[in-house]
């Protein structure tokens, strides 16, 4: 039977697997999360040192898919990651407002050694944001744990005017991609 190990802390991306009906279990990797270059390419070789950082943690484990996943915002050339503080989640945010901006998820799935990586991209477009309700939002906290200052699954879907591509990319995992990526590894969806 294959086992499903989700590298990741994140509870939307573990409630996404619940989703799609996947028991995972969950392992922090703790991986070193500094990179450059283009917002792909980004994604996916955090995606990939997340995945293989957990491989080494349980590589005597057989017939285990490790996920690893990283989600950043790209706004104007530049690459936007989780706000450090009030300030500059306020800085994204009114960056992002009224505004189009390119959300990119990479995931990674290894298995006894293979790897395999991929990265999504959806369209974004917030709608003009008042300095007001930019507060409001900060002071939910929902801010300081995502990438781009706002989780469009919870409060943050105020802000949104429309998206253009996977809505579940946005959120941290395309799951239907990560599905068939995991069929093709041999992983049963519908056991």
């Amino acid at each position: 039977m294959v086992e499903i190990i989700l590298a990741s802390g994140s509870p939307r991306r573990r409630q996404l697997m619940q989703l799609a009906g996947i028991p995972c279990e969950i392992i922090v990797s703790n991986a070193d999360e500094t990179t450059s270059g283009a917002p792909d390419a980004q994604v996916k070789e955090l995606a990939l040192r997340k995945a293989h950082a957990v491989y080494k943690k349980i590589a005597q484990r057989e017939n285990a898919i490790i996920i690893g996943a990283d989600t950043l915002v790209y706004v104007n050339g530049r690459v936007l990651g989780k706000p450090k503080d009030a300030d500059e989640a306020f800085e994204m945010l009114k960056m992002l407002s009224g505004n189009e901006h390119e959300v990119y998820t990479g995931v990674a799935l290894v298995r006894d050694g293979e790897s395999r990586a991929f990265a999504d991209m959806t369209r974004v477009f917030f709608r003009a944001l008042t300095d007001e309700e930019i507060w409001a939002y900060i002071a939910t906290d929902e801010p300081f744990d995502k990438a781009g200052a706002y989780g469009v699954q919870e409060r943050g879907a105020v802000l949104v005017d429309r998206v253009e591509g996977d809505f579940y990319t946005v959120v941290g995992l395309p799951i239907a991609k990560v599905c068939m990526e995991l069929k093709d590894m041999g992983y049963d969806l519908w056991r």
